[in-house]
């Protein structure tokens, strides 16, 4: 049990880690459109997030895949900046509700994204054998999902006080936040490494 709740915090730490905010900004972007009553989409698309990060991990950790940190870096505020926008742009739009569409695609993909980024650190505190990587790797995703569970509650509690008690509108809440995302996200990518070579 108490190794469960090692990786288990890890991952909430992942998360929740206030210098590593674009998990957050990833997860406020992704909720921003939803009310409570979409709980069942939000929480879809979270899981599809944690399945794609945990996917990652797994690929990683067993060396099927290696990424350059510099891209992956660069890759994840493309996520958020990506996300940011189709919500700017769909502001107020009711396809929103429709069933699985190219949303639930892209929200995985981009969890592999976030995955990889987190990879290196992941193998570096993962020992042992390739069967016993697998159960810290599902620990892990626990406490993520939990800590995202966390993020997009906060996220929906905070859209609720401002579409309720300060009138704002669905559509305008979407899009002041959208637009207060994509403020935060461009400098990410204009700072990136990537750009040094």
């Amino acid at each position: 049990m108490s190794q469960f709740w090692i990786y288990f915090q890890i991952g909430l730490k992942h998360v929740l880690d206030i210098n590593a905010y674009d998990h957050v900004l990833f997860l406020i972007a992704l909720t921003v459109p939803y009310l409570f009553k979409d709980w069942k989409r939000i929480f879809l698309l979270v899981s599809l997030f944690t399945i794609g990060h945990t996917l990652a991990l797994i690929l990683s950790v067993y060396g099927i895949i290696t990424i350059k940190v510099d891209l992956v870096e660069f890759l994840i505020p493309i996520t958020i900046l990506i996300t940011a926008l189709y919500h700017l742009f769909t502001a107020g739009k009711t396809s929103k509700n429709d069933g699985v569409n190219l949303v639930f695609f892209i929200t995985l993909f981009f969890g592999i994204i976030h995955g990889l980024g987190f990879s290196n650190y992941f193998k570096t505190i993962l020992g042992g054998s390739a069967t016993s990587k697998l159960l810290p790797l599902g620990e892990f995703a626990l406490g993520i999902e939990a800590a995202q569970l966390v993020v997009v509650f906060v996220v929906l509690v905070i859209s609720y006080i401002v579409q309720t008690v300060f009138r704002f509108s669905k559509r305008d809440w979407a899009l002041v936040m959208s637009a207060f995302i994509i403020g935060v996200v461009i400098p990410m990518i204009i700072e990136s490494p990537i750009w040094n070579r």
